[in-house]
């Protein structure tokens, strides 16, 4: 969704008719990094409607991104969830919420900080599903959340099927015979709870299976060793809604 273009540190004239966001905040927020530290799950639940980005940064003048919302239907809403990408390892983060609620008004939070693991990669090998094809899919939520994006490389984006639940699926060809040494599944999540793939499982070439494995949200990575081309991955058990992924890995 549109961010709402307002600056972290204005002082301009006006400034009094921005809300503090901590007022209409109905419960903590909790930023989420994932173990690669490269990026960070923000999630928080607002006492009204409202569109809403997160601006971050290396320092105070928070000049590295601006995130904004996830939410898969638009608009003003109260459960947020964003995804804030091109993060160092290692490093101390400052960040602030801000947006526009439904009552009309803008709303800015104070300056808040949170840190990013030290890289930890327990990735078996290179990944060579980044800009695999998609040949197959349950379903697609829609075009932004199409089933390429969960081979695209980017944490940002995702895909999301259109309600399959347990029945979500997705079917990708690496263009050739890989050796494969291991497999990772991010599942994509709703703020509410719901659409997190908990297992799934992997059809090699249309003929074995393995699995279940476990999921859920952040990067799961598990130990598979068979020669294939195309990957099938089923969902198998989950917490139902528009369930889909992130990013699927395969390391050879």
């Amino acid at each position: 969704m549109a961010a709402l273009a307002i600056s972290a540190c204005s002082t301009e004239p006006g400034d009094e008719e921005i809300r503090p966001a901590e007022s209409v905040f109905a419960g903590d927020i909790v930023v989420t990094p994932d173990s690669s530290g490269v990026s960070a799950t923000l999630s928080v639940t607002t006492a009204i409607d409202m569109a809403c980005a997160v601006v971050y940064g290396r320092t105070p003048d928070l000049g590295d991104g601006i995130a904004t919302d996830t939410d898969m239907a638009g608009g003003a809403h109260a459960d947020h969830e964003v995804v804030l990408t091109g993060l160092e390892p290692g490093t101390e983060y400052y960040y602030r919420v801000q947006g526009s609620g439904s009552d009309g008004r803008l709303y800015r939070s104070e300056l808040m900080t949170f840190h990013t693991p030290a890289a930890e990669d327990d990735r078996p090998g290179e990944n060579v599903a980044a800009g695999a094809e998609v040949i197959g899919v349950s379903s697609e939520f829609s075009a932004a959340f199409a089933a390429r994006n969960a081979v695209d490389g980017d944490p940002a984006t995702e895909w999301s099927s259109a309600g399959d639940g347990d029945d979500a699926w997705i079917t990708i060809d690496l263009g050739g015979p890989v050796d494969v040494g291991g497999i990772g599944f991010h599942s994509r999540q709703m703020g509410d709870g719901t659409s997190i793939v908990d297992t799934f499982t992997v059809t090699v070439d249309d003929g074995e299976v393995f699995g279940p494995f476990p999921a859920g949200p952040g990067m799961s990575v598990v130990d598979v060793e068979v020669t294939g081309q195309t990957l099938r991955f089923d969902a198998v058990e989950t917490t139902g809604g528009n369930t889909g992924a992130v990013e699927i890995e395969v390391y050879q």
